[in-house]
């Protein structure tokens, strides 16, 4: 991979979003491992995102660059309200920093109980919807990966994250406080995090940057992972 600079000597550490491993960021650990150390961690220890946040600190290194996709990206910023001495520079891609509303949260309890009532293969289906992503030949191809991930990671693991999700704190005020090099990433076609919420969120954070993925939805690592990959280079290099 041609670089554009010398790239951050910190670790960089990669949370996937909900029901996924480290086959979501699959492009990016193949481009930038040979780079810097990667380590993608899962979002596993409890119901809670501050939960996974502290089981998570407790087995990171003492100081690295962090990424979040989507519900990686709302446990990145617990991370970043425990720990910011520790986080070396940010990336929050497909994400929000807001609670689930009421009417929101009312909407995971149909999923938590279908999954419960062995009816995974339905439940993911509706949480990952094809017009989530961008449109194009690839679209079926991420969407199938999506659905493996999850009927392999199980029911156990996604009413977890559910209620986490559904329990989740509001992160504006520790993005306002956030003073690591940031970078925000979205795909055009996120109707799931929307470009418009980027934007807002792009504003919450002292001299963060925005960049919008074209050709992409929720899922931009995998949908375009030669501009994420360059875009994450640059971050790395203290360029984005």
């Amino acid at each position: 991979m041609e670089q554009t600079g010398q790239l951050s000597q910190d670790p960089l550490v990669l949370l996937p979003g909900m029901m996924c491993d480290a086959r979501i960021f699959q492009p990016q650990i193949m481009a930038l491992s040979t780079q810097v150390p990667v380590t993608v961690a899962p979002l596993i220890g409890g119901e809670r995102i501050e939960d996974i946040a502290i089981q998570l600190l407790q087995q990171l290194p003492s100081r690295f660059a962090l990424a979040g996709l989507s519900m990686g990206g709302i446990v990145a910023m617990e991370i970043l309200r425990r720990a910011p001495e520790r986080v070396s520079r940010l990336c929050l891609m497909s994400t929000s920093p807001l609670p689930d509303t009421p009417a929101q949260a009312a909407t995971r309890e149909p999923l938590i109980i279908g999954a419960r009532t062995g009816r995974m293969d339905d439940v993911l289906r509706q949480s990952m919807l094809p017009e989530y992503l961008a449109p194009g030949p690839q679209r079926i191809e991420v969407l199938n990966l999506m659905h493996q991930m999850g009927m392999e990671l199980g029911q156990a693991l996604f009413v977890a994250q559910t209620r986490a999700l559904q329990r989740r704190r509001d992160q504006q005020g520790t993005l306002r406080k956030c003073k690591v090099p940031t970078l925000i990433l979205c795909g055009e076609y996120d109707q799931l995090t929307p470009v418009k919420r980027h934007e807002f969120l792009a504003e919450l954070i002292p001299n963060a940057s925005l960049q919008v993925i074209t050709s992409a939805g929720h899922l931009p690592t995998l949908e375009r992972p030669d501009v994420v990959n360059r875009v994450l280079a640059e971050w790395l290099a203290g360029q984005a």
